[in-house]
């Protein structure tokens, strides 16, 4: 899959990027709201092997800003005509400045017009009030809160948030058309 809207693109993560995506998870900046503070401490090599199964139920993307991978995505299929996506603006003088709702937007757009999936499910943490920001500006709708259920690498509880967002309703929802 290519996505492009101008600047930005989204891109099949692949082999060459293993590298890039070990220093983003390995980073606790990028990786707090997951519950990594610390990051995966993950190798590049377990990178690649993370890229080259399960491609055909769990994609990942390389998010582009004027050719430059500023985050990645992820895509995998739950159900029949339902999947969970995640994403991340990696590269911190990046968040902030709308490129996460205009690659939402462009997958969005994909999954529902071209893949027929019927619903987009993912979820936040608690804490992250960007994320949930953009999700709700979108037209996600919160589904559930799952209060204290995790703990991060530092044994603090973490509570998240579940959304989805339906065809159905992403078509009646104005400022957003496919």
């Amino acid at each position: 899959m290519l996505l492009s809207n101008g600047t930005l693109i989204i891109r099949q993560a692949v082999a060459d990027d293993a590298q890039i995506l070990c220093n983003w998870w390995n980073d606790g900046l990028v990786m707090a709201h997951a519950g990594f503070p610390n990051g995966l401490g993950i190798t590049v090599d377990e990178v690649v092997d993370t890229l080259s199964s399960g491609q055909e139920h769990h994609r990942r993307y390389i998010l582009e800003i004027a050719g430059i991978p500023a985050g990645e995505m992820s895509c995998r299929q739950t159900a029949p005509h339902t999947v969970e996506i995640g994403i991340k603006i990696c590269l911190l003088h990046q968040q902030n400045q709308g490129y996460g709702t205009a690659f939402l937007k462009m997958l969005i757009r994909y999954l529902f017009k071209e893949q027929g999936i019927d619903t987009i499910q993912l979820d936040t943490n608690l804490k992250n009030y960007r994320a949930q920001h953009v999700y709700k500006k979108i037209g996600f709708r919160e589904c559930a809160v799952h209060y204290d259920t995790r703990r991060n690498q530092l044994g603090e509880l973490q509570s998240f948030i579940d959304y989805e967002l339906t065809k159905e309703d992403y078509l009646e929802y104005p400022p957003f058309p496919l």
